[in-house]
């Protein structure tokens, strides 16, 4: 059955600044079984998809192509794509999505969340909690088990932080209603940036991809679908995972930059000189000794889109702390929502806070593209997954499906790669005349020069 006229998209385009007569080009193709939850996980996913596709439609228009094509988005390439990790297979290998020591577990006086996918914030964890890593997991989860039961969550979550470790305690930082789901700033005055008629929506467009882990990855992976040039700059201290890269980087390319370093650095800069957009997925002040704080890179070039995507939000207590999709769930009360009836944490579908940030943040991008064809200027654009989060807690209401039952397969694709042949999901993004796939397959991570094509 298709729909239209939904209420969460219209509230996510007017976030992103859209004119609201463009919604009604949108229309979903449900399924039954999708992405099931006591939350409306459902109803987030398409709609962040929705916007992202109706973004680039617009932008398409925008650059002269004619009018606006309608946006018709399927809920099973949604569904599909909001768990693409677990999808993926290299030459028929399922990666391993959760480390060992990643998880809940029971303290003293509740629970906590820890995050030790990264072999430096593994360290971190058992070096707060003054566990020595023997590297055997079994034995170490154990004394992970053991340890946690005797403290406090706040304990855990204090100490572990203050480590530069990541735990939270489950439930404590429930989200205020207040949290803004899209932030956007004209900053500076420039002359309109008139984009060239394209047969895609950011072609011609240069991203410094400046991100890491799901959210980032995915909104400069569906920059790189709609045709943008987008190059991935991370330092070489500190490693990707791969099974992650060979998930997130379809139709980019990689490399690996030292910013602290004289050489690294006048390479950068010139990248930097001829960028259109750049998208950064650290935490808030982390990028301001390499020159990057969103003011000084308008400052210097006034016509640049900045996005930047942080997880607690961009005031408050724990604006400045690391976290994840998972670490969020856990904090702002999803977990507990979900959770089952003997009272164990739970957790959504989907590493959907992530996934929808991702498509709501190339969704931002798109529109500051727009909005600079006629307008000039520059734009600072801030989301967060806590803004996502308080999204889908606080304003997104269930609604009735009609339609066909859900399977993966026909969102499910093949691509030759550097790291083998991939299974993957398809992109989800669609409007008439959009690319159905990728152009090329994620290259190994690094291993690109730091160019644009």
């Amino acid at each position: 059955m298709t729909h239209t006229g939904d209420k969460t998209t219209a509230h996510a385009w007017a976030a992103l600044g859209g004119p609201a007569e463009l919604v009604n080009k949108v229309s979903y193709e449900e399924a039954s079984g999708v992405l099931p939850a006591r939350l409306p996980v459902r109803e987030l996913a398409r709609a962040t998809v929705g916007v992202c596709s109706l973004a680039a439609a617009e932008l398409l228009a925008r650059r002269g192509t004619g009018p606006v094509p309608a946006v018709r988005v399927h809920e099973g390439a949604v569904a599909t794509a909001f768990v693409s990790e677990r999808h993926l297979r290299i030459d028929g290998r399922a990666p391993t999505s959760f480390a060992a020591l990643s998880g809940f577990w029971r303290a003293a006086d509740g629970w906590v969340r820890t995050h030790a996918n990264y072999p430096h914030h593994r360290s971190r964890l058992l070096g707060a909690l003054s566990i020595n890593d023997t590297g055997d997991d079994r034995a170490l989860a154990k004394l992970l088990s053991d340890e946690l039961a005797t403290r406090s969550t706040h304990s855990v979550q204090e100490t572990v932080y203050a480590a530069g470790g990541l735990a939270v305690a489950v439930g404590s930082a429930p989200l205020e209603t207040a949290v803004p789901l899209v932030e956007t700033r004209l900053v500076g005055k420039s002359s309109p940036r008139m984009l060239s008629a394209a047969p895609l929506p950011a072609s011609g467009v240069r991203v410094l991809d400046l991100t890491r882990v799901i959210a980032g990855p995915v909104a400069t992976r569906t920059l790189a679908l709609l045709g943008a040039d987008v190059l991935r700059v991370d330092s070489p201290q500190l490693l990707e995972d791969e099974d992650a890269h060979a998930d997130t980087g379809f139709g980019k390319r990689s490399t690996l930059l030292n910013l602290s370093t004289p050489t690294d650095r006048n390479v950068f800069e010139d990248l930097l000189d001829s960028a259109d957009v750049v998208v950064t997925g650290y935490r808030p002040g982390a990028l301001d000794r390499h020159g990057l704080a969103p003011d000084a890179l308008l400052a210097r070039r006034p016509d640049l889109v900045v996005a930047q995507l942080c997880a607690w939000g961009w005031s408050g207590p724990w604006a400045s702390r690391r976290g994840f999709d998972s670490l969020v769930q856990a904090a702002s009360g999803i977990a507990s929502i979900e959770a089952s009836a003997d009272g164990l944490p739970g957790v959504l579908p989907a590493q959907a806070l992530d996934h929808g940030t991702g498509y709501l943040l190339a969704a931002a991008v798109l529109r500051a593209l727009t909005d600079r064809q006629a307008l000039g200027g520059g734009r600072h654009l801030r989301l967060s997954l806590a803004g996502t989060a308080s999204w889908l807690l606080h304003d997104i209401l269930p609604t009735p499906v009609e339609g066909d039952g859900y399977a993966p397969p026909p969102w499910l694709t093949k691509t030759a790669s550097p790291y083998g042949l991939l299974d993957h999901a398809l992109p989800p993004v669609h409007y008439v005349g959009a690319p159905q796939n990728w152009d090329r397959p994620p290259t190994e991570w690094g291993k690109d020069l730091p160019v644009w094509i």
